[in-house]
């Protein structure tokens, strides 16, 4: 394995993290327009808040195994500069997990997400 290997995992796990960052502050965008609007004390908004309070922990996770996977794989390209193989290849393998295990949550919250959107169009579907 040489150093473009890892190399190659920069640009995703970047992009990635910029996906993580969108998505945090469009949540938190949400959770102050609930917070300001007309009644925050309302049926659909106390429906939403334990999704909202799981959304910004599975974020802050999400954001954390991002980063660590980017710092694994900074590591891997280390090592193998310095022509370790053995710690560049156990990293870059670490790296890698890590950064599947930020997809996985990053695959729950949006499970979380779409279930806060059906609680919404259900409150639509009430009659006035």
């Amino acid at each position: 394995m040489d150093l473009t290997t890892p190399a190659l995992l920069f640009p995703a796990i970047s992009l990635l993290l910029l996906a993580y960052t969108n998505r945090f502050l469009t949540l938190a965008q949400v959770i102050r327009q609930l917070h300001a609007s007309a009644d925050p004390g309302a049926a659909l908004v106390q429906r939403q808040i334990p999704g909202l309070k799981r959304r910004i922990i599975l974020i802050q996770y999400m954001q954390g195994f991002g980063v660590l996977s980017f710092l694994l794989c900074a590591l891997s390209m280390f090592a193998l500069f310095v022509h370790g193989e053995t710690p560049g290849k156990f990293l870059f393998g670490c790296s890698i997990l890590v950064l599947a295990l930020s997809l996985i949550l990053s695959l729950v919250e949006v499970l979380i997400s779409t279930n806060a959107l059906a609680v919404v169009v259900e409150d639509l579907e009430q009659p006035r």
